[in-house]
């Protein structure tokens, strides 16, 4: 009989958490209380929206997709890995969780390649992540909980704007071999709804459920990768991947489970 894994869950917060002081310190202490191990993954993309504006940079998007030229990488570094990332880590500081902030070029923690200009030229996104499990269990056995901004580097100097939602993912599945991974995507919505009036959440979901959903026009926009990335984990070896807001974390309300077909 093989021994049983430690559990380790990976947390992906939010944007509209981080944008509100008052639900990120009821997240904060949300996440304090998941027993260890555990890992915390962020963006900070309406943050870095913001201060561009104030700086004169405009935001580019295609198909709802943040385009990085240069100008932006610097503001969505100067935002990811400085402000939001050390106010979520001085939070969670003040709930007794160890944290510690990376970005992806920390201790060579996460890397990746720039994404293929072609057909659509993105900027300085990074793709195909390789993902530094030593590190991360090392960091984890001494009781420290690494929290990581989303910004990968390519390993010749080059910083990357990388979605958050797919860190996540791929940390998941790169210590599923160590341990019983636990995948939460938690953000200001209770899971994947089907109404708001009545409010209505889907308690569990496969991709051929989805694929209907969006079909039917139900699912849609920034919900759509993230549910890709999540099934993508699930056949990757993780465990359990789950949809909803902080109460998840500790098992209260509704939230959505995604599940195999």
């Amino acid at each position: 009989m093989k021994d049983q894994k430690e559990t380790l869950s990976v947390v992906k917060i939010g944007g509209g958490v981080i944008e509100d002081p008052q639900a990120l310190k009821y997240f904060c202490k949300a996440f304090s209380l998941i027993p260890a191990p555990k890992i915390l993954v962020h963006g900070g993309g309406k943050s870095a929206t913001a201060l561009a504006e104030k700086l004169g940079i405009p935001t580019k998007m295609i198909n709802g997709r943040r385009c990085t030229p240069k100008d932006s990488l610097e503001v969505i570094t100067m935002t990811y890995a400085g402000t939001a990332n050390k106010t979520i880590v001085s939070q969670l500081q003040v709930d007794q969780c160890n944290a510690l902030g990376l970005s992806g070029a920390d201790a060579n923690s996460i890397s990746a390649t720039k994404r293929n200009p072609k057909p659509i030229d993105y900027g300085f996104v990074g793709d195909h992540l390789k993902v530094n499990a030593s590190l991360i269990k090392t960091l984890l056995s001494h009781g420290i909980c690494p929290v990581f901004c989303a910004i990968t580097h390519d390993g010749n100097g080059q910083l990357l704007n990388t979605n958050a939602d797919t860190i996540a993912a791929e940390i998941a599945i790169a210590m599923a071999d160590n341990y019983e991974t636990h995948l939460w995507y938690c953000f200001e919505k209770q899971g994947v709804l089907v109404s708001e009036a009545p409010l209505e959440v889907l308690v569990s979901l496969s991709p051929n459920e989805m694929k209907q959903l969006i079909n039917d026009g139900v699912i849609h926009s920034g919900m759509i990768p993230k549910l890709s990335n999540g099934f993508h984990a699930l056949e990757k070896g993780v465990h359990k991947v789950g949809i909803g807001n902080e109460d998840m974390l500790a098992n209260k309300g509704p939230f959505t489970l995604l599940k195999k077909n």
